[in-house]
């Protein structure tokens, strides 16, 4: 399976579906992140480029670029293309992305973009974010207990936004992991809420 990580930001995706990447990993599949800005509204370009290029090779992931300017992300045409672009390059079977009921309109922008540019796909998982609304209803669990500690490392190469940050918390994975295992009965979970999953037994 080809499997497409959509984040509006770098550290995005790492916070809301790590684990399950490398859960994927694992598996054999071959995972992609595509962090559609690079930040430059909270930090430095280079280095939050670089930071993200650590991250994903701790996650043994590809990296794409998206391109887009922070802070004024949308879901026009312009942003549905750049996705379907790197899921044509990577012949993508399955895409996780923001919830859409989130505070910041650049993870609303990325996860409407998204599910137009993955409309024929029969396998697409909202994940959260640390400002995702409280209605967040998950109802798709991934077990994570082997990965939580590589998913911590991957976030901590997020740096510049770890220091000091209350969005970006390393100390809140693995009590999210815990609250999400104990609701889906295994020990550490990631949650996703599907736009469509279709299931084959």
């Amino acid at each position: 399976m080809n499997v497409l990580a959509v984040g509006a930001h770098p550290d995005d995706i790492e916070i809301g579906c790590g684990g399950t990447l490398l859960a994927h990993k694992a598996a054999g599949d071959t995972v992609t992140m595509l962090v559609l800005t690079d930040g430059q509204g909270n930090g430095h370009t280079i280095t939050r480029r670089s930071e993200q290029t650590k991250a994903a090779e701790v996650l043994g992931a590809n990296l794409e670029w998206g391109d887009q300017e922070d802070g004024h992300l949308t879901a026009e045409i312009g942003t549905v293309h750049v996705i379907e672009r790197v899921m044509a390059r990577h012949a993508v079977d399955m895409i996780y992305v923001h919830d859409p009921a989130d505070s910041h309109q650049d993870h609303r922008a990325a996860s409407a973009a998204a599910l137009s540019a993955g409309r024929q796909l029969a396998r697409i998982l909202y994940y959260q974010s640390p400002s995702t609304e409280e209605r967040f209803a998950p109802t798709v669990f991934v077990d994570i207990a082997k990965f939580l500690s590589t998913k911590e490392k991957a976030l901590t190469c997020h740096s510049s936004q770890v220091r000091g940050s209350l969005m970006v918390e390393p100390d809140t994975l693995p009590a999210f992991a815990r609250y999400w295992g104990a609701q889906s009965r295994v020990g550490l979970a990631e949650a996703f809420r599907p736009a469509r999953l279709v299931f084959q037994p």
